[in-house]
């Protein structure tokens, strides 16, 4: 029902209302925190899922994480990271604007349980999709450790948030600028050498995802791997999202976003994601003419 309510919204495009921007603001170079109103999917939203989300009637559609709901004020909070064209546009607009649409909640919730104790893996713009299974974690009685890491300090989000849940946190940079020196899957390397860990979750680029599930492994520890193929429809119709998992295809807008870490095929759904590279560069080429021509003419 939620599905076809949110595909449904898709379809009828301006007949509905769209969805005013309450705050916007930087956390880190090129990532920009937005809340957004939204009180469908504030009040349907579990960890995990998604929404997919377009700028104006006539730009793509693009797949972003819900890292919290306030089903009270009927908003949800987004972390998005200007990387291509659409996210480099929504990351221009400030308090007070309009996105166009906002469909969701999409995909399948986290699976959460009373394990014992979880790990749960962040890295980058990640952390936004690891910090609600964290809380979700906590809610449920389990004992957490929250891993997040970035390049270097100013890449590190929702920190305080994650302590705010009660779980353990680890903080890493690569360049050692702040917490502990190095990559998140050598801190969870640590943890797994002293502790007993019932099951761990990972959200991050397709290399870290890949780094955690192989760091997993040989110990047999169940691990979870937050999905981010190349998505247009969010219902399953368009094929974009296809993955590999246990030599099976999946889609992981409808069948995810989550999956058996163990089963995935990452190097498929590395090449996969560089489809449309080529095509993202003369994108951004043509929006850095356009403003470059708007800052002239101004």
């Amino acid at each position: 029902m939620l599905l076809s309510t949110a595909f449904w919204e898709w379809s009828v495009g301006a007949e509905v209302e769209m969805h005013r921007i309450a705050d916007a603001r930087d956390t880190g170079p090129g990532v920009r925190r937005v809340v957004v109103e939204a009180p469908h999917v504030a009040a349907h939203y579990q960890a995990g899922q998604f929404v997919i989300v377009r700028v104006d009637d006539v730009g793509e559609r693009i797949p972003l994480t819900v890292a919290a709901a306030d089903p009270s004020q009927g908003t949800i909070t987004l972390y998005v990271q200007g990387i291509g064209r659409t996210t480099r546009q929504l990351n221009t607009l400030g308090s007070g604007e309009y996105l166009h649409d906002v469909a969701g909640p999409l995909g399948k919730p986290s699976e959460i349980e009373r394990y014992g104790t979880a790990v749960v893996v962040g890295g980058g713009v990640g952390t936004a999709i690891a910090y609600p299974v964290v809380r979700a974690l906590v809610a449920a009685g389990n004992r957490v450790v929250a891993i997040t890491g970035g390049r270097s300090r100013e890449y590190v989000i929702l920190e305080d948030e994650l302590k705010a849940t009660g779980a353990d946190v680890v903080v890493c940079t690569d360049d050692g600028s702040y917490g502990k020196a190095g990559f998140v899957t050598e801190a969870l390397a640590d943890i797994l050498a002293t502790e007993s860990i019932n099951i761990v979750f990972a959200a991050g680029p397709v290399p870290m995802m890949r780094a955690v599930a192989e760091v997993t492994r040989p110990a047999g520890i169940p691990t979870v791997a937050s999905l981010n193929p190349i998505m247009v429809d969010g219902t399953g119709m368009c094929g974009g999202c296809r993955v590999e998992v246990g030599g099976e295809t999946k889609f992981a807008c409808v069948d995810g976003p989550e999956f058996d870490a163990h089963l995935v095929d990452f190097d498929l759904l590395a090449r996969r994601n560089q489809a449309y590279l080529d095509f993202e560069r003369v994108r951004n080429a043509e929006l850095d003419e356009s403003s470059c021509r708007a800052g002239t003419e101004s």
